[in-house]
């Protein structure tokens, strides 16, 4: 709602705390002209306005709002037979905010949106276009593609996966040229000698969790990656933001270098697969999960052309670790990452996807998941910390 909106005081009564209950999906900003006097609606402070009430405030500023927007409260109308309406879920509605039984109520209406589809609509300019294509990508309700389409502005673009991919392109051709080779980077002997790259003599300094994404193997190595990072990425930053979509790429990187420090002790880690794995497996797994409402075109040869990429970069990670090493005895560089960022992507991943525009600090499942990926995070340290010594692990020397 915007900031000159009078907020309406919330019914304290027992009818009102259980409808409010329930998890709150914020939407982005929209202009919201409904007015929401409680005593106007509610004169018997009851914590319910009736239909017919409500169908006159629509009747009067219906031509003011967005064409979607009105019709998810003409199906917030019809959906409740009882002939009332929640108000708090009204309220709640008017500032920006969604509730699970809002979101069941226009579904279980008998309308239903029976609005033509929001693929149906035409003369939409080009960035309309892309935002449409974007909410079938990546949403699986049609109430929720619409409510997108209306509140998108680009304001903030999606800058974060382009953020990281540009840095991304511009270390390694910064490398390429400081060593003289764009194919197999690896196989020069000052490769690891960049403070970028993970390695298990040096991994006191803890950046070199983090800052490994930014060294890649090679140009196939990178190419791979950055495909799948901005086809698969951006979409999921322009629905979910970069807050959501940063938090599951970055659990996504330190999963992965931690994991090689507990499995693979002696190997290097290079490239971005741990954040790229946590976003594609988690954007995966919400498209099977939610099959029959996910619209996007082609779903099934896509998702087999992902799992083939995915493979593919996987498989060279494997032929490479085990690839006899350039410069003996330090190994090459671990794939284990890939399989970190994809538990990330099936744990937290999915719960962040599955929850559009919900707040993730209420969502039990999400702490469950946030917990156990910090009680791993914390024991990866302990290990790091004692037992390269107890377990005498014999280390290759620092580059």
């Amino acid at each position: 709602m915007t900031g000159g909106t009078r907020e309406a005081p919330v019914n304290s009564s027992p009818a009102v705390a259980a409808n409010a209950e329930g998890d709150e999906i914020e939407v982005l900003e929209s202009t919201d002209v409904l007015p929401v006097a409680p005593e106007e609606y509610d004169p018997e402070n009851s914590g319910f306005i009736s239909t017919e009430r409500f169908r006159d405030l629509l009747e009067t500023h219906g031509s003011e709002l967005d064409p979607h927007k009105l019709e998810v409260l003409l199906a917030l109308a019809d959906g409740n037979a009882d002939g009332k309406i929640c108000y708090q879920d009204f309220v709640n509605l008017m500032s920006n905010k969604r509730s699970n039984s809002f979101r069941r109520a226009i579904l279980q209406g008998s309308r239903q949106l029976k609005g033509c589809s929001l693929r149906d609509e035409v003369g939409l300019g080009l960035s309309q276009r892309l935002v449409r294509h974007v909410a079938y990508e990546t949403l699986p309700r049609e109430v929720d593609r619409k409510w997108y389409f209306d509140s998108y502005t680009y304001c903030p673009p999606p800058w974060l996966i382009l953020a990281i991919t540009i840095a991304e392109v511009a270390v390694f051709m910064y490398y390429g040229f400081q060593l003289d080779r764009f194919v197999l980077q690896v196989s020069s002997p000052s490769f690891l000698k960049s403070p970028l790259p993970y390695h298990p003599q040096l991994r006191a300094q803890a950046w070199r969790y983090i800052s490994y994404i930014f060294m890649h193997t090679g140009i196939e190595h990178l190419s791979l990656n950055m495909a799948m990072q901005l086809l698969v990425g951006v979409p999921l930053e322009m629905v979910h933001g970069a807050l959501r979509i940063g938090l599951v790429y970055m659990c996504g990187v330190l999963a992965g270098s931690l994991a090689v420090s507990v499995t693979d002790m002696t190997a290097p880690v290079v490239g971005s697969s741990g954040g790229v794995y946590a976003l594609v497996s988690a954007h995966l797994a919400n498209v099977v999960i939610n099959w029959s409402g996910m619209k996007c075109q082609f779903k099934l040869f896509r998702m087999a052309m992902a799992l083939v990429c995915m493979s593919v970069e996987f498989g060279r990670g494997v032929w490479l670790r085990f690839y006899p090493p350039a410069f003996p005895p330090c190994p090459n560089p671990s794939f284990v990452a890939h399989l970190g960022g994809v538990v990330v992507g099936l744990t937290l991943g999915v719960v962040v996807l599955q929850n559009y525009e919900q707040r993730l600090h209420e969502q039990s499942l999400f702490w469950i998941f946030f917990c156990v990926y910090t009680l791993f995070v914390l024991c990866a340290v302990f290990w790091n910390i004692f037992a390269y010594s107890l377990l005498d692990v014999r280390l290759p020397p620092p580059p």
